[in-house]
């Protein structure tokens, strides 16, 4: 395991299960506000925003818009951005794209779980410390608003 999924599993108070249920299962449970939160994107806006739905370009696409990590949940159609900590009160697309924080789990793949099914990293971390600004994905969320909004 590389040091930016070190830093992830360190999430849980006993970053040794993280660990362990990467090398168990491929997936841990982490919990998220402390170290980092997510912003649960709905595959619909991704893929407005990116202008296709074909995965390998969405990954490039969400690398280079959001310049940190996401999870892709193939079966449930959605990505997740792991941002920085930020209080999700605050956070303006509550109800189309919802900040999970304090109080909230997030299933994380293990570091070779690359896709393209079930539970993968669309885009790995790169180093310690590699999150999502949260400004980057408000104007990924904005670029999907303005893209269906467009009459076709």
């Amino acid at each position: 395991m590389s040091a930016a999924f070190d830093l992830l599993a360190r999430a849980q108070d006993a970053p040794q299960q993280a660990h362990r249920e990467w090398m168990e299962t491929g997936i841990a449970l982490l919990p998220l506000g402390k170290r980092f939160n997510s912003v649960c994107l709905p595959a619909r806006l991704v893929h407005a925003a990116t202008g296709t739905d074909d995965l390998e370009l969405v990954a490039v696409t969400l690398a280079h818009l959001l310049r940190g990590p996401v999870i892709h949940n193939r079966p449930q159609r959605q990505y997740y951005a792991l941002t920085t900590p930020f209080p999700p009160a605050r956070w303006e697309y509550p109800d189309e794209a919802p900040m999970l924080g304090t109080g909230h789990f997030l299933s994380v793949p293990a570091s070779d779980l690359t896709g393209p099914t079930g539970l993968y990293w669309a885009v790995r971390p790169r180093m310690v410390g590699d999150l999502c600004p949260v400004q980057s994905v408000a104007a990924l969320l904005t670029i999907a608003r303005d893209h269906l909004r467009r009459p076709r």
